[in-house]
Protein backbone atom coordinates (compact mmCIF):
# COMPACT_ATOMS: atom_id res chain seq x y z
CA UNK A 1 0.00 0.00 0.00
CA UNK A 2 2.09 2.88 -1.23
CA UNK A 3 2.18 6.45 -2.46
CA UNK A 4 2.44 9.85 -0.80
CA UNK A 5 -0.98 10.86 -2.15
CA UNK A 6 -4.16 9.35 -0.76
CA UNK A 7 -4.79 6.02 -2.55
CA UNK A 8 -8.52 5.28 -2.30
CA UNK A 9 -8.09 1.56 -3.02
CA UNK A 10 -5.39 1.24 -0.36
CA UNK A 11 -7.59 3.07 2.16
CA UNK A 12 -10.49 0.71 1.44
CA UNK A 13 -8.24 -2.31 1.89
CA UNK A 14 -6.84 -0.90 5.13
CA UNK A 15 -10.30 -0.30 6.59
CA UNK A 16 -11.29 -3.88 5.77
CA UNK A 17 -8.21 -5.13 7.59
CA UNK A 18 -8.90 -2.93 10.61
CA UNK A 19 -12.52 -4.01 10.77
CA UNK A 20 -11.33 -7.64 10.65
CA UNK A 21 -9.14 -7.07 13.70
CA UNK A 22 -5.86 -6.81 11.80
CA UNK A 23 -2.94 -4.42 12.06
CA UNK A 24 -2.30 -1.50 9.71
CA UNK A 25 0.72 0.80 9.93
CA UNK A 26 -0.17 4.27 8.72
CA UNK A 27 1.47 7.69 8.50
CA UNK A 28 0.71 10.60 10.76
CA UNK A 29 2.33 14.01 10.73
CA UNK A 30 4.43 13.00 13.77
CA UNK A 31 5.58 9.41 13.14
CA UNK A 32 4.07 6.25 11.64
CA UNK A 33 1.60 4.46 13.89
CA UNK A 34 0.82 0.76 14.27
CA UNK A 35 -2.95 0.76 14.22
CA UNK A 36 -5.79 -1.54 15.28
CA UNK A 37 -9.48 -1.14 16.05
CA UNK A 38 -9.50 0.59 19.45
CA UNK A 39 -12.76 -1.15 20.41
CA UNK A 40 -11.45 -4.65 19.70
CA UNK A 41 -9.38 -5.89 22.67
CA UNK A 42 -7.96 -8.78 20.62
CA UNK A 43 -6.81 -6.41 17.91
CA UNK A 44 -5.22 -4.08 20.46
CA UNK A 45 -3.51 -7.10 22.01
CA UNK A 46 -1.96 -7.79 18.60
CA UNK A 47 -0.30 -4.35 18.74
CA UNK A 48 1.31 -5.23 22.05
CA UNK A 49 2.41 -8.62 20.72
CA UNK A 50 3.91 -7.16 17.54
CA UNK A 51 5.82 -4.45 19.39
CA UNK A 52 6.77 -6.45 22.48
CA UNK A 53 5.09 -3.65 24.45
CA UNK A 54 4.34 -3.96 28.20
CA UNK A 55 0.63 -4.47 28.77
CA UNK A 56 0.39 -1.59 31.22
CA UNK A 57 1.85 0.95 28.77
CA UNK A 58 -1.14 2.73 27.18
CA UNK A 59 -1.66 3.54 23.53
CA UNK A 60 -3.29 6.58 21.91
CA UNK A 61 -6.68 6.45 20.21
CA UNK A 62 -6.79 8.33 16.90
CA UNK A 63 -10.09 9.71 15.61
CA UNK A 64 -11.29 11.47 12.48
CA UNK A 65 -11.89 15.22 12.29
CA UNK A 66 -15.33 16.00 13.68
CA UNK A 67 -15.65 12.67 15.50
CA UNK A 68 -17.55 12.68 18.79
CA UNK A 69 -14.95 12.73 21.55
CA UNK A 70 -17.81 12.26 24.01
CA UNK A 71 -18.20 8.69 22.75
CA UNK A 72 -14.74 7.90 24.05
CA UNK A 73 -14.41 10.15 27.09
CA UNK A 74 -16.42 11.40 30.06
CA UNK A 75 -16.17 14.52 32.20
CA UNK A 76 -14.63 16.41 29.29
CA UNK A 77 -13.51 19.87 30.45
CA UNK A 78 -14.06 23.02 28.42
CA UNK A 79 -10.29 23.29 28.04
CA UNK A 80 -10.24 20.09 25.97
CA UNK A 81 -12.72 21.49 23.46
CA UNK A 82 -10.75 24.74 23.22
CA UNK A 83 -7.52 22.85 22.56
CA UNK A 84 -9.17 20.58 20.01
CA UNK A 85 -10.52 23.62 18.21
CA UNK A 86 -7.05 25.20 18.19
CA UNK A 87 -4.81 22.22 17.43
CA UNK A 88 -6.85 19.38 15.90
CA UNK A 89 -6.18 17.95 13.44
CA UNK A 90 -2.61 18.12 14.68
CA UNK A 91 0.12 16.77 16.98
CA UNK A 92 -1.63 17.12 20.35
CA UNK A 93 -2.77 14.17 22.49
CA UNK A 94 -5.10 14.87 25.39
CA UNK A 95 -5.47 12.49 28.35
CA UNK A 96 -9.10 12.41 29.47
CA UNK A 97 -11.35 10.19 31.56
CA UNK A 98 -12.23 7.03 29.63
CA UNK A 99 -15.86 6.07 29.16
CA UNK A 100 -16.70 2.73 30.78
CA UNK A 101 -17.61 1.02 27.48
CA UNK A 102 -14.18 1.73 25.96
CA UNK A 103 -11.87 -1.27 26.50
CA UNK A 104 -9.17 -0.68 29.08
CA UNK A 105 -6.74 -2.43 26.73
CA UNK A 106 -6.05 0.98 25.15
CA UNK A 107 -5.27 2.60 28.49
CA UNK A 108 -3.08 0.01 30.15
CA UNK A 109 -5.83 -0.64 32.69
CA UNK A 110 -6.18 3.01 33.70
CA UNK A 111 -9.44 5.00 33.82
CA UNK A 112 -8.04 7.51 31.32
CA UNK A 113 -7.43 7.42 27.59
CA UNK A 114 -5.19 9.41 25.25
CA UNK A 115 -7.07 10.98 22.32
CA UNK A 116 -5.69 12.55 19.15
CA UNK A 117 -6.87 13.67 15.73
CA UNK A 118 -3.88 13.57 13.34
CA UNK A 119 -3.48 15.94 10.39
CA UNK A 120 -1.71 13.74 7.83
CA UNK A 121 -4.01 13.40 4.79
CA UNK A 122 -3.58 9.61 4.63
CA UNK A 123 -4.39 9.29 8.34
CA UNK A 124 -7.45 11.51 7.91
CA UNK A 125 -8.63 9.44 4.94
CA UNK A 126 -8.18 6.19 6.87
CA UNK A 127 -9.93 7.44 10.00
CA UNK A 128 -12.74 9.02 8.04
CA UNK A 129 -13.38 5.75 6.19
CA UNK A 130 -13.04 3.43 9.19
CA UNK A 131 -16.53 2.71 10.54
CA UNK A 132 -17.84 5.70 8.64
CA UNK A 133 -15.59 8.08 10.58
CA UNK A 134 -16.99 6.98 13.93
CA UNK A 135 -14.34 4.44 14.82
CA UNK A 136 -11.07 4.91 16.64
CA UNK A 137 -7.68 3.47 15.76
CA UNK A 138 -5.39 2.64 18.67
CA UNK A 139 -1.85 3.29 17.53
CA UNK A 140 1.51 3.66 19.22
CA UNK A 141 4.55 4.22 17.00
CA UNK A 142 5.12 1.45 14.44
CA UNK A 143 8.35 0.05 15.83
CA UNK A 144 9.51 -2.54 18.30
CA UNK A 145 9.06 -1.26 21.85
CA UNK A 146 11.78 1.17 22.94
CA UNK A 147 13.33 1.48 19.48
CA UNK A 148 13.61 4.56 17.28
CA UNK A 149 10.22 5.63 15.93
CA UNK A 150 9.64 5.34 12.16
CA UNK A 151 9.06 8.40 9.98
CA UNK A 152 8.78 6.57 6.63
CA UNK A 153 7.03 3.42 5.45
CA UNK A 154 10.42 1.86 4.76
CA UNK A 155 11.39 2.37 8.41
CA UNK A 156 8.30 0.33 9.36
CA UNK A 157 9.23 -2.45 6.93
CA UNK A 158 12.81 -2.44 8.20
CA UNK A 159 11.55 -2.66 11.77
CA UNK A 160 9.12 -5.55 11.33
CA UNK A 161 10.72 -7.44 8.44
CA UNK A 162 8.69 -10.48 7.41
CA UNK A 163 5.75 -9.38 9.54
CA UNK A 164 5.00 -6.61 7.01
CA UNK A 165 3.31 -7.59 3.78
CA UNK A 166 5.86 -7.51 0.95
CA UNK A 167 3.86 -5.19 -1.27
CA UNK A 168 0.56 -3.44 -1.79
CA UNK A 169 -0.92 -6.28 -3.83
CA UNK A 170 -0.33 -8.83 -1.05
CA UNK A 171 -1.92 -6.59 1.57
CA UNK A 172 -4.90 -5.80 -0.61
CA UNK A 173 -5.36 -9.47 -1.48
CA UNK A 174 -5.45 -10.25 2.23
CA UNK A 175 -8.04 -7.53 2.73
CA UNK A 176 -10.23 -8.98 -0.01
CA UNK A 177 -9.88 -12.45 1.53
CA UNK A 178 -11.00 -11.15 4.91
CA UNK A 179 -13.91 -9.31 3.34
CA UNK A 180 -15.02 -12.48 1.56
CA UNK A 181 -14.71 -14.53 4.76
CA UNK A 182 -16.71 -11.98 6.75
CA UNK A 183 -19.40 -11.81 4.07
CA UNK A 184 -19.67 -15.60 3.98
CA UNK A 185 -19.92 -15.83 7.76
CA UNK A 186 -22.62 -13.16 7.89
CA UNK A 187 -24.61 -14.89 5.15
CA UNK A 188 -24.31 -18.38 6.62
CA UNK A 189 -22.34 -18.72 9.90
CA UNK A 190 -22.74 -22.51 9.93
CA UNK A 191 -21.42 -22.90 6.38
CA UNK A 192 -18.46 -20.64 7.11
CA UNK A 193 -17.37 -23.09 9.78
CA UNK A 194 -15.43 -22.66 12.99
CA UNK A 195 -12.13 -22.30 11.16
CA UNK A 196 -13.36 -19.37 9.04
CA UNK A 197 -14.79 -17.63 12.09
CA UNK A 198 -11.55 -17.94 13.97
CA UNK A 199 -9.56 -16.67 11.02
CA UNK A 200 -11.70 -13.54 10.80
CA UNK A 201 -11.61 -12.87 14.53
CA UNK A 202 -8.05 -13.70 15.51
CA UNK A 203 -5.41 -10.96 15.13
CA UNK A 204 -2.76 -13.64 14.68
CA UNK A 205 -4.41 -15.25 11.66
CA UNK A 206 -3.43 -12.71 9.04
CA UNK A 207 -1.20 -15.07 7.10
CA UNK A 208 -0.84 -18.75 6.30
CA UNK A 209 0.34 -20.63 9.34
CA UNK A 210 -1.09 -18.04 11.71
CA UNK A 211 1.85 -15.64 11.48
CA UNK A 212 1.15 -12.11 12.71
CA UNK A 213 1.19 -9.74 9.72
CA UNK A 214 0.63 -6.06 9.15
CA UNK A 215 -0.11 -3.85 6.17
CA UNK A 216 1.75 -0.58 5.64
CA UNK A 217 0.14 2.55 4.20
CA UNK A 218 2.85 4.70 2.60
CA UNK A 219 2.31 8.43 3.01
CA UNK A 220 5.85 9.68 2.53
CA UNK A 221 7.92 11.19 5.33
CA UNK A 222 6.19 12.35 8.49
CA UNK A 223 6.20 16.14 8.48
CA UNK A 224 6.87 16.79 12.19
CA UNK A 225 9.20 13.89 12.91
CA UNK A 226 8.72 13.41 16.67
CA UNK A 227 5.72 12.17 18.58
CA UNK A 228 2.78 14.33 19.66
CA UNK A 229 2.68 16.55 22.69
CA UNK A 230 0.77 14.76 25.49
CA UNK A 231 -1.28 16.88 27.88
CA UNK A 232 -3.11 15.45 30.89
CA UNK A 233 -6.50 17.09 31.43
CA UNK A 234 -7.98 14.29 33.54
CA UNK A 235 -7.16 15.93 36.91
CA UNK A 236 -7.75 19.61 36.26
CA UNK A 237 -9.45 20.28 39.60
CA UNK A 238 -6.55 18.91 41.63
CA UNK A 239 -3.45 19.21 39.45
CA UNK A 240 -4.31 21.54 36.58
CA UNK A 241 -3.11 20.71 33.07
CA UNK A 242 0.05 18.59 33.11
CA UNK A 243 2.51 18.32 30.22
CA UNK A 244 3.44 14.63 30.16
CA UNK A 245 5.46 14.68 26.94
CA UNK A 246 6.74 17.75 25.08
CA UNK A 247 6.39 17.95 21.33
CA UNK A 248 5.77 20.27 18.40
CA UNK A 249 3.01 22.09 20.29
CA UNK A 250 4.71 23.80 23.20
CA UNK A 251 3.61 24.72 26.70
CA UNK A 252 3.23 28.38 25.73
CA UNK A 253 1.08 27.40 22.75
CA UNK A 254 -1.22 25.55 25.15
CA UNK A 255 -1.24 28.39 27.67
CA UNK A 256 -2.19 30.84 24.94
CA UNK A 257 -5.39 28.83 24.37
CA UNK A 258 -6.48 27.86 27.90
CA UNK A 259 -4.96 30.73 29.86
CA UNK A 260 -2.75 28.68 32.17
CA UNK A 261 0.73 27.23 31.77
CA UNK A 262 0.85 23.40 32.02
CA UNK A 263 2.55 21.91 35.05
CA UNK A 264 5.39 19.40 34.99
CA UNK A 265 4.61 15.70 35.49
CA UNK A 266 3.98 14.51 39.05
CA UNK A 267 4.17 11.11 40.72
CA UNK A 268 0.43 10.46 40.37
CA UNK A 269 0.16 11.44 36.69
CA UNK A 270 -1.39 8.86 34.36
CA UNK A 271 0.99 6.61 32.47
CA UNK A 272 1.33 7.77 28.87
CA UNK A 273 2.98 6.64 25.64
CA UNK A 274 6.67 7.36 25.21
CA UNK A 275 7.34 8.57 28.74
CA UNK A 276 9.58 5.80 30.07
CA UNK A 277 13.08 6.94 30.96
CA UNK A 278 14.69 4.75 28.29
CA UNK A 279 12.99 5.04 24.90
CA UNK A 280 13.52 5.97 21.23
CA UNK A 281 16.89 4.19 21.29
CA UNK A 282 18.88 2.76 18.35
CA UNK A 283 20.94 -0.41 18.77
CA UNK A 284 24.22 1.52 19.16
CA UNK A 285 24.62 3.44 22.42
CA UNK A 286 23.87 7.15 22.28
CA UNK A 287 25.77 9.85 24.15
CA UNK A 288 25.27 13.61 24.26
CA UNK A 289 28.30 15.89 24.04
CA UNK A 290 28.56 19.66 24.43
CA UNK A 291 29.52 21.55 21.27
CA UNK A 292 32.81 22.81 22.68
CA UNK A 293 33.94 19.32 23.72
CA UNK A 294 32.84 17.42 20.61
CA UNK A 295 36.04 17.69 18.55
CA UNK A 296 38.27 16.72 21.48
CA UNK A 297 36.01 13.81 22.44
CA UNK A 298 36.08 12.48 18.87
CA UNK A 299 39.87 12.75 18.75
CA UNK A 300 40.25 10.89 22.05
CA UNK A 301 37.85 8.16 20.94
CA UNK A 302 39.75 7.76 17.66
CA UNK A 303 43.02 7.48 19.59
CA UNK A 304 41.48 4.56 21.47
CA UNK A 305 40.43 2.92 18.21
CA UNK A 306 36.75 3.60 18.83
CA UNK A 307 34.53 4.54 15.92
CA UNK A 308 31.78 7.03 16.61
CA UNK A 309 29.07 8.27 14.28
CA UNK A 310 28.19 11.89 14.88
CA UNK A 311 24.95 13.87 14.74
CA UNK A 312 25.68 17.59 14.89
CA UNK A 313 24.03 20.92 14.06
CA UNK A 314 27.03 23.28 14.16
CA UNK A 315 30.07 23.02 11.84
CA UNK A 316 32.27 20.24 13.25
CA UNK A 317 35.22 19.49 10.91
CA UNK A 318 36.35 16.59 13.11
CA UNK A 319 33.00 14.86 12.57
CA UNK A 320 33.63 14.63 8.82
CA UNK A 321 36.41 12.11 9.39
CA UNK A 322 33.77 9.44 10.00
CA UNK A 323 30.05 8.81 9.53
CA UNK A 324 28.10 11.91 10.43
CA UNK A 325 24.83 13.74 9.88
CA UNK A 326 24.77 17.54 9.82
CA UNK A 327 21.34 18.54 11.10
CA UNK A 328 19.38 21.78 10.62
CA UNK A 329 20.06 24.41 13.28
CA UNK A 330 16.36 25.12 13.88
CA UNK A 331 14.27 22.98 16.22
CA UNK A 332 11.55 22.08 13.71
CA UNK A 333 14.01 21.08 11.00
CA UNK A 334 16.06 19.08 13.48
CA UNK A 335 12.99 17.25 14.78
CA UNK A 336 11.94 16.38 11.23
CA UNK A 337 15.25 14.59 10.57
CA UNK A 338 16.10 13.28 14.05
CA UNK A 339 14.83 9.70 13.85
CA UNK A 340 16.02 9.21 10.29
CA UNK A 341 19.47 10.41 11.39
CA UNK A 342 19.55 8.03 14.36
CA UNK A 343 18.58 5.14 12.10
CA UNK A 344 21.14 6.10 9.44
CA UNK A 345 23.98 6.43 11.95
CA UNK A 346 22.98 3.15 13.58
CA UNK A 347 23.36 1.41 10.23
CA UNK A 348 26.98 2.55 9.83
CA UNK A 349 28.22 -0.06 12.27
CA UNK A 350 29.70 2.58 14.58
CA UNK A 351 30.22 1.58 18.21
CA UNK A 352 28.70 4.81 19.46
CA UNK A 353 26.42 7.57 18.22
CA UNK A 354 27.72 10.87 19.58
CA UNK A 355 25.14 13.65 19.47
CA UNK A 356 26.01 17.32 19.81
CA UNK A 357 23.82 18.59 22.63
CA UNK A 358 21.14 20.83 21.10
CA UNK A 359 20.20 24.26 22.49
CA UNK A 360 18.37 24.14 25.81
CA UNK A 361 15.55 26.54 24.95
CA UNK A 362 11.79 25.91 25.05
CA UNK A 363 11.64 25.41 21.29
CA UNK A 364 13.96 22.41 21.64
CA UNK A 365 12.14 20.68 24.54
CA UNK A 366 10.70 17.93 22.35
CA UNK A 367 14.01 17.16 20.66
CA UNK A 368 15.92 17.19 23.94
CA UNK A 369 13.33 14.94 25.57
CA UNK A 370 13.74 12.30 22.83
CA UNK A 371 17.53 12.48 22.89
CA UNK A 372 17.65 12.24 26.69
CA UNK A 373 15.56 9.08 26.59
CA UNK A 374 17.56 7.64 23.69
CA UNK A 375 20.77 8.13 25.69
CA UNK A 376 19.39 7.05 29.08
CA UNK A 377 20.53 3.45 28.86
CA UNK A 378 24.04 4.48 27.74
CA UNK A 379 25.02 6.65 30.67
CA UNK A 380 28.81 6.79 31.08
CA UNK A 381 29.54 5.01 27.80
CA UNK A 382 32.03 7.61 26.52
CA UNK A 383 34.06 7.43 29.73
CA UNK A 384 34.00 3.64 29.56
CA UNK A 385 35.32 3.69 25.98
CA UNK A 386 38.05 6.20 26.85
CA UNK A 387 39.23 4.20 29.86
CA UNK A 388 39.31 0.85 28.11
Amino acid sequence: MSGAAVDAAAIRAATVLLEAGKLVAFPTETVYGLGADAENPQAVAAIYAAKGRPQDHPVIVHIAPGADIGYWCSDIPAEAYKLAEAFWPGPLTMILKRNAHIPDAVSGGQDTVGMRCPSHPVAIALLSAFKGGKGGVAAPSANKFGNVSPTTAQHVRDEFGAMAFDDAEAAEAAAHAYAAAITARMADPAAAGAGSSAAAASPAAAAPGGALRLAVLDGGSSQVGIESTILDLSRLATHGPVLLRPGHIGAQDIADVIGVMPNLPDQTAPRASGTLESHYAPKAPVALCDSAALADTLARLAAKGRQAAVIHYTPQPQAKQGPHQHMPADAAGYAFGLYAALRAMDQTGAELILVETPPQTDAWLGVNDRLRRAAFGSSGIVETFLQS
